[in-house]
């Protein structure tokens, strides 16, 4: 999320500020609603889900407790770079350095 709001602050703070309000406001709707997204078993063999908000593409775990967001992904990656990215955070649920993007998803 650090990288996607300088990238777009470069040019825009405002329309990083809401780039990035938006993403997190389809994060929160898929709390109540883990099964919405849809399936990507061209991109993972792990049983994720995605929903794209804007150009981003979020792939999630919709199982996980607390919802766990695997990646936020630019959707004009490639699949094959998709697909290598979702596979490295495949087997390891990593604690990201980025606390301040935390919200409460109730």
């Amino acid at each position: 999320m650090d990288e996607i709001w300088e990238f777009i602050r470069a040019d825009n703070l405002d329309a990083a500020d809401r780039t990035i309000a938006e993403i997190l406001s389809g994060i929160r709707t898929l709390v109540p609603f883990p099964g919405q997204g849809h399936r990507c078993p061209d991109l993972t063999s792990r049983p994720l889900r995605s929903i794209l908000v804007r150009e981003y593409l979020i792939a999630y775990a919709p199982d996980a407790k607390p919802l766990w967001v695997v990646a936020v992904i630019h959707g004009r990656c490639s699949p094959r770079v998709m697909a290598a990215i979702l596979r490295s955070r495949e087997y390891a649920r990593l604690e990201t350095e980025c606390n301040q993007w935390e919200v409460d998803l109730r």
